[in-house]
């Protein structure tokens, strides 16, 4: 035994610190661990490289306004925020939603049999086809990652498997399924249908109320209830005035005629047309001479009688007479008068005659004024109510009509989008299509990088915990740390690098 005995002074206790030195010493004591532990990480690592290999496909959809659905709305026309450009963020996550959709997914694990893949560990861990279906949909949950690209209309779909042909077929069965359910979601199916028959049915209707209406006008004899209302009306109206005006007339003639009458009261029938005054000559003739033979015989009797006696009192009685006859014919001498008949008499009375025969005109003129305005009265109501009829006939026939020709577009609409659709003419594409990739998602170089790294570390750590655990003293300061104990010699290690 090739030993030295070392005799040591008994250093001055210090604090115990750890130096570069010290892990060397660990590292180098620990390198048959650290090799076997490195050696094993780096197998596991490559070994993960070469038997784990994931390949990721990608896919891309184009979210655009290619063309607007018809929407069951009583208006004809579409909403303009249906017609827009703008694709909202919204709009985006709902479309990837719709491609995380767990029905399209599992629709794509049917479509490719993935649950089938998994019977090779019906011995280990028995189940049914639904939870090798379910799990095979989570698991192509897990893989598949949907990201809307910001500040774009794409949206980028990657899946990752281990064999590359079958992670391009999930994706290109993912956009066919997309497709499909983006269609039925977004369009339901039966429009065409539903709309032809609600065309069927308006037609049906307004047939009804065109039918109605004719046989309402034919009954009634009314073509425009509403326009022969208004014009009865205006007809009405110009009576009622016509017989406003002939009371006022009547009126008129009445003040006129009891004028008339009070008139013809004061006025003569006949008035002087020409006065002549004249005397009698003969008459005078004869009463001069008749005076004069008076007077001669007077004075002839006074010859033979007295002033007093009888026959000369009865002469001077007799000139008296004659003379007062003479006096009274020169004071009121003949007066010859021409009359004839009053104009004003005549104007008066012809007027009276004419305001009588204007009045009694007037008198039925009114009457037969308020017959019409009555006649006018009744058809106006008639003709109201008949309008309200048609009025309501009219408006059920709009509507039909109106419900036709929109069912009508409608049906054509609902045609055009099932041609849309039946010729892949959607909202949304996909702009680029899934291919196999070629290499793994991770390069070899990197995973080997990795697992250097890995298992630098994990060997390491693996030495560093081994070394602390052993119980074995290796220096004189581990001793006195330990034990509190001088060491007064040791021996060194041996070859075979175990303590003495």
């Amino acid at each position: 035994m090739n030993s030295e005995l070392s005799i040591l002074r008994q250093p001055e206790p210090q604090a115990a610190t750890v130096s570069l030195r010290d892990i060397l010493a660990i590292l180098f004591r620990q390198r048959r661990l650290i090799l076997i532990c490195f050696i094993a990480m780096m197998l596991g690592g490559l070994l993960y490289a070469l038997f784990s290999a994931r390949y990721q496909a990608h896919m891309r959809v184009l979210v655009r306004r290619g063309r607007v659905d018809p929407v069951v709305t009583a208006s004809p026309g579409q909403s303009l925020l249906l017609q827009q450009e703008y694709i909202s963020e919204e709009q985006l996550n709902s479309e990837a939603e719709l491609l995380r959709d767990e029905q399209v997914i599992r629709s794509v694990v049917n479509t490719l049999g993935l649950a089938k893949r998994l019977e090779w560990l019906q011995w280990l861990w028995p189940s049914t086809e639904e939870e090798r279906t379910e799990a095979a949909v989570r698991r192509a949950e897990r893989k598949l990652i949907v990201t809307p690209i910001r500040k774009t209309n794409l949206i980028e779909i990657s899946y990752s498997s281990t064999d590359p042909a079958q992670a391009s077929a999930f994706l290109s069965a993912l956009g066919r399924a997309y497709l499909d359910r983006h269609q039925r979601v977004r369009r339901p199916s039966g429009q065409f249908q539903f709309f032809d028959q609600q065309v069927n049915e308006s037609r049906a209707s307004l047939t009804r109320a065109q039918y109605s209406l004719l046989e309402f006008m034919r009954g009634q004899g009314v073509v425009s209830a509403g326009m022969e209302r208004d014009s009865t009306l205006q007809k009405l109206s110009e009576a009622e005035s016509n017989q406003r005006q002939t009371q006022v007339a009547i009126a008129e003639a009445s003040q006129k005629l009891r004028s008339l009458e009070a008139k013809l009261k004061t006025i003569p029938e006949r008035v002087t047309t020409s006065t002549r005054v004249s005397g009698n000559p003969e008459l005078m003739a004869r009463m001069k001479s008749r005076l004069l033979e008076l007077q001669l015989k007077r004075s002839e009797l006074l010859t033979k009688f007295e002033p007093g006696y009888r026959l000369v009192q009865e002469v001077d009685r007799e000139i008296n007479e004659t003379e007062q006859s003479i006096a009274g014919e020169e004071q009121a001498p003949i007066r010859e008068q021409t009359t004839d008949q009053n104009p004003d008499y005549i104007w008066a009375r012809a007027e009276k005659l004419k305001s009588q025969v204007e009045l009694d005109a007037l008198a039925a003129h009114a009457q037969a004024a308020a017959i019409e305005v009555a006649g006018y009265r009744d058809m106006a109501r008639t003709l109201g109510e008949h309008a309200l009829v048609q009025d309501d006939l009219m408006r059920d026939l709009k509507t039909s009509e109106s419900a036709y020709l929109l069912y009508l577009a409608k049906r054509e609409e609902a045609r055009i989008g099932d041609a849309l659709d039946a010729g892949g003419i959607l909202n949304v594409t996909l702009a680029e299509q899934p291919s196999i990739p070629a290499l793994p998602a991770r390069s070899s170089m990197n995973l080997f990088g990795i697992s250097f790294i890995v298992a630098s570390a994990f060997s390491t750590g693996a030495a560093l915990v081994a070394d602390r655990l052993d119980p074995a003293f290796r220096t004189p300061d581990e001793v006195f740390a330990a034990l509190h104990t001088p060491v007064l010699a040791f021996l060194p290690a041996g070859k075979e690098g175990a303590p003495s």
